[in-house]
């Protein structure tokens, strides 16, 4: 059986408003030349729109403006404004493209889906999911302005073929699967109207059929990874990139490779032709160097021109082109433009150099293009610099020296055609000099997080953004707490860092720029935290050592618009019960009478006798049922009674005894809430109940036991004739771990919806045949909603007048109250167990939440809804953590606590566990990993002394005269079981501590070893909680080690 997909909860905290841009590298870039309008996707999951205020179509002489020279010497083009930005994905966008005549932007992205933004509606709606694979998606592709389709590809080794219309996937091609190998994951993608074209590590292009998804052919040539692909506007002629460097220009015709070019010197990333032959085409390679290749009107294509035109500092993920400008795409937040360069001019030659392999006639035998910018004054078009030309390939015409000495003409030659490895051995007259040494203009990305610490409270958090600073980050407050300015993360940790250990209760990661913080059912309930260690503006009465759960705490405030609405619903939906109650529950415009055919009826009166009107005929018993009988499928059929007398004469309505099969009312039991304050100690763990207080070992007299267990206020009495239901043992277990997909006392149903049906054994049992109606509960959200509102049915069937509200959301003193920002981001993601990445189910902000109850309800797991809505906001049980530790008297200053004798004849499961030589020795100890140090001091002090015979308002406490030692260290009274071991410890076995007096009291031995404790601590050794059990400063510390804190 398939594991079910796990859903979590995420939440990426806001960072601090700046201007619009990205915060890491960019990905991808697209531009729509007739809007004037650049299109970019980063690795911060952010789609940005830029306007370029340039004019990018096609010029013509008469349609110059007179009075805008581009060409002046002093002409500078406007800057690029940002105009719109959208948090598309939550991972890496690692391509984007335009499609449908440019009104449709589509991305891909590694958190495995493709998404489709019109920014150009009139109803701009955030990027909508169009396609789902089952790794991170790598490329996208669109075969042409005039198609309805893009494709897709990615590390799930499929490519898919998906509608823009809404009609989801179109068609699926598995890479590979013909082969019989486990390769074929896809880095290279493009597609036009007929065919599409893949390459991926295994160096191999292969080519598919756009109809029927078979592969029409496959080339191979290439030695590394294919990074880029391109496709003629006939499809005829393929172009990759590859990682080994070369740039092959592949005939379908022919079948096999026609040119390897080999003008770059490093791995090619990125490739762009907006020419339908593709006879000019930019490439760029991991150095940063961007090259263009014109072949216009040459026979061979080699014997084109191949100019570098820029280099950046690092590799160029992707070179688009537009008008006269190149814009390029790094692993930096900004995006830079540069001036294009006009290869049809002639290459300015230095003396003593000639073309090599024949004469530049013969070679390049091209009619050169009219200039694509306009010319300066005078006519004159800049030359081609010399050192900027690249060589395509190792037989295409090049300039080189041509002096007499044999040795210099060698070495220009070698500097033509160097290899990455040898480009520092190369002269500096050998080295590529770009046209361009700076950019044009740089549109500005802004700085995003790229590192972080959690600190050992885990509710910090230390970030190393792009710029240096350091930021210290509160989890809980969703807020940065301080500024560190420009230093060494690590110095900052050791600086802020404490000596604590909490449990793992969140996972944090920077990878879209960010912060975010993941939560798990599994694991975000772990960790606590000490209410008096808070710092709060308002003051909040505490318990004594009461603990904070630290992920129920942030769930709370995240949703907290959320449970408001849900409040809300849940008051309407009562008081529509009500109402409906109230006013006989009969349907709206019911007719008073049927009228049918008059036929004999037998077994009744005669026809002859009875009533004429042919109205339904009723019973003359006096007996009569009410109309809502529950179960009864006649009901829905049957007509109304009227308000008072229609010839009948008024009737009366009787309710129906009880059957066998409901069993008596079951007794009012206590909640786990009233049992926590009264009979635990707040270290306890709760005994796994089954709904009505009792433990799990004990067996219920349900009606159903694969019932779910109504939510019961405590508050609210119970109604006459109204049957509560346990919670069924194995789902009470593990926390609706394997939710109930049916609210049904019948055998397991098919979970596609049916009509009601009745149950045709028993017609007596008519009050709880309603439960038999096979009602569908959803395994989310909503299903908790459900059940919520099938308890208050069941009440106002069983009579009640009265509605009390299940939905009951933490207070302020189990939770203090967070004010996360309303722009906190939040997610609501699955885990695909067939594959290794998440899918995003809903985003929002915590501001809006309020407003997107529908959706959160439909996407949203079982085990949120337990926590915030449910009666003691119900967290997965799990087993508590104990540590083991051995309690000695720092060199037998004191007693020890092991000389009394004293071993429990019954020890419970819950209390401490002693190893086997407990008949010896009783100082081998285990406690919850959160106890605190002083509670171990109160034990001591309960052991070694003897009870005081009243109490003393003044009395020091133990950790006012007792101290505790570990590996020599002294041990604040307020550090942990789990701190000691973690930080002073530091080791494997059992913790060994040590405790003394520091002589601020005198130490009043006990009087005769071996003696039982006091009976004042007998209470909590049977599970009483220590505030109960006795109000002493020792507060029954045996209780919280012995008893049922362990």
């Amino acid at each position: 059986m398939a594991r079910n997909a796990r859903k979590r909860i995420s939440y990426v905290l806001p960072l601090a408003n700046s201007a619009g841009g990205h915060r890491l590298g960019v990905n991808g870039l697209a531009v729509d030349p007739g809007n004037a309008t650049l299109y970019s996707g980063g690795r911060d999951g952010v789609i940005c729109a830029w306007d370029l205020q340039l004019d990018l179509r096609p010029k013509h002489n008469e349609d110059s403006d007179p009075f805008a020279d581009s060409s002046a010497p002093d002409y500078k083009p406007p800057p690029t404004q940002f105009r719109q930005q959208v948090q598309a994905h939550t991972h890496w966008i690692n391509d984007i493209v335009l499609a449908q005549d440019n009104q449709a932007l589509v991305s891909a992205s590694s958190d495995i889906t493709v998404k489709l933004w019109r920014p150009a509606a009139q109803d701009i709606l955030p990027p909508q999911t169009i396609g789902l694979h089952t790794d991170y998606v790598k490329r996208v592709a669109s075969p042409g302005p005039n198609e309805n389709w893009v494709v897709s590809g990615g590390l799930d080794r499929k490519i898919s073929l998906w509608d823009l219309n809404g009609a989801g996937k179109k068609l699926q091609i598995a890479v590979g699967d013909d082969e019989n190998t486990a390769k074929g994951s896809v880095y290279a993608l493009a597609a036009n109207s007929s065919i599409i074209a893949s390459g991926g590590p295994e160096s191999i292009v292969r080519v598919w059929d756009a109809r029927t998804g078979k592969r029409v052919t496959k080339f191979v040539g290439h030695t590394d990874n294919v990074r880029d692909v391109l496709i003629t506007q006939d499809g005829d002629t393929i172009m990759t990139a590859s990682s080994d460097q070369t740039v092959k220009v592949w005939s379908m015709t022919a079948g096999r490779c026609m040119y390897t070019l080999t003008m770059h010197n490093d791995s090619v990333w990125s490739l762009y032709s907006s020419d339908p032959q593709l006879s000019i085409f930019y490439s760029s390679d991991r150095s940063g160097m961007v090259a263009k290749s014109d072949v216009r009107n040459c026979p061979e294509m080699d014997e084109g021109v191949s100019v570098a035109v820029c280099q950046e500092h690092e590799g160029v993920n992707k070179v688009i082109q537009a008008g006269d400008y190149i814009w390029t795409a790094t692993s930096s937040s900004s995006i830079n433009r540069w001036n294009d360069v006009e290869t049809a001019a002639d290459v300015a030659l230095p003396e003593s150099y000639k073309w090599h392999r024949s004469s530049v006639a013969t070679t390049r035998t091209r009619y050169p293009s009219p200039p694509t910018a306009s010319p300066p004054p005078g006519g004159a078009v800049p030359k081609i610099p010399f050192k900027a030309l690249l060589r395509m390939s190792n037989t295409a015409p090049f300039p080189l020296f041509s002096a007499k000495d044999p040795e210099a003409s060698t070495m220009y030659s070698v500097a033509s055609a160097r290899k990455p490895s040898e480009v520092l051995s190369v002269a500096d007259s050998g080295m590529v000099v770009p046209c361009r040494d700076l950019p044009d203009f740089s549109i500005e990305g802004q700085n995003g997080l790229i590192k972080h610490v959690l600190l050992n409270d885990r509710r910090r958090v230390l970030t190393l953004d792009t710029a240096g600073e350091v930021m210290l980050w509160d989890l809980l407050q969703c807020a940065p707490v301080k500024s560190f300015g420009k230093r060494h993360l690590e110095d900052v940790v050791l600086e802020v860092n404490t000596r604590e250990t909490v449990a793992h209760w969140c996972a944090v990661n920077t990878r879209t720029g960010s912060l975010t913080c993941v939560l798990e059912e599994n694991y975000c309930f772990d960790a606590e935290m000490y209410a008096d260690e808070l710092h709060l503006e308002e003051k909040i009465e505490f318990r004594e050592d009461q603990r904070i759960n630290l992920g129920k705490w942030i769930l709370r405030y995240l949703f907290s618009n959320l449970i408001d609405e849900e409040i809300k619903r849940d008051e309407d939906f009562r008081n529509m019960l009500l109402q409906e109650k109230a006013s006989g529950l009969n349907r709206a415009k019911a007719p008073t009478s049927i009228h049918i055919p008059e036929t004999p009826i037998n077994g009744w009166k005669e026809a002859a006798s009875g009533p004429t009107s042919g109205s339904t005929i009723r019973a003359t018993s006096g007996f009569h049922l009410p109309l809502n009988t529950p179960g009864m499928s006649i009901g829905l059929a049957t007509p109304a009674l009227p308000p008072t007398s229609v010839g009948h004469g008024p009737q009366q309505t009787m309710s129906l005894p009880s059957t066998t099969e409901e069993g008596s009312q079951l007794e009012k039991t206590q909640t786990q809430q009233s049992q926590a304050k009264e009979g635990s100690d707040y270290f306890s763990a709760y005994p796994a109940t089954n709904g009505n207080g009792k433990a799990q070992s004990s067996t219920e007299t349900s009606a159903d036991p694969s019932q779910e267990a109504l939510p019961q206020s405590p508050a609210m009495e119970d109604t006459p004739g109204q049957t509560k239901k346990g919670k069924a043992l194995f789902s009470k277990k593990f926390n609706m771990s394997f939710n109930m997909k049916k609210f049904s006392t019948t055998s397991p149903i098919p979970e596609t919806p049916k009509p009601i049906a009745t149950d045709e054994k028993s017609e007596d049992s008519d009050s709880r045949s309603s439960k038999a109606d096979e009602r569908v509960i959803e395994d989310n959200f909503h299903g908790v909603v459900q059940k919520i509102r099938l308890g208050y049915e069941e009440q106002v069937n069983l009579g009640a007048l009265t509605i009390t509200s299940q939905i009951a959301p933490s207070l302020p003193n189990e939770t203090p109250v967070l004010k996360p920002p309303a722009t906190t981001t939040i997610l609501i993601q699955e885990d695909r167990p067939d594959s290794g990445g998440v899918a995003d189910l809903f985003e929002g902000h915590v501001g809006s939440l309020g407003q997107q109850a529908d959706l959160i309800e439909k996407t949203a797991p079982v085990w949120l809804a337990d926590v915030l809505l449910r009666l003691q906001n119900q967290t997965p049980l799990k087993d508590i953590v104990k540590v083991s530790f051995i309690l000695e008297p720092y060199q037998n200053q004191l007693p020890s606590i092991s000389t009394d004798g004293y071993i429990p004849l019954f020890v419970p499961s819950d209390t401490v566990v002693r190893t086997a030589n407990t008949a010896i020795s009783n100082n081998r100890l285990n406690a919850n990993r959160m106890l605190r140090a002083r509670k171990i001091l109160a034990y001591v002090a309960e052991r070694i002394e003897p009870a005081p015979e009243k109490e003393d308002p003044n009395a020091l406490k133990p950790e006012e005269y007792l101290e505790l030692y570990c590996n020599n260290q002294l041990i604040s009274p307020t550090m942990t079981l789990a701190s000691i071991r973690a930080h002073v410890w530091r080791g494997g076995g059992d913790v060994i501590l040590y405790y003394k007096s520091n002589g601020r009291r005198e130490i009043k031995h006990a009087p005769v070893p071996g003696t039982p404790p006091a009976p004042r601590s007998t209470a909590a050794s049977e599970g009483k909680a220590s505030s109960d059990a006795g109000r002493s400063s020792q507060h029954s510390s045996r209780g919280i080690i012995e008893g049922r804190a362990l």
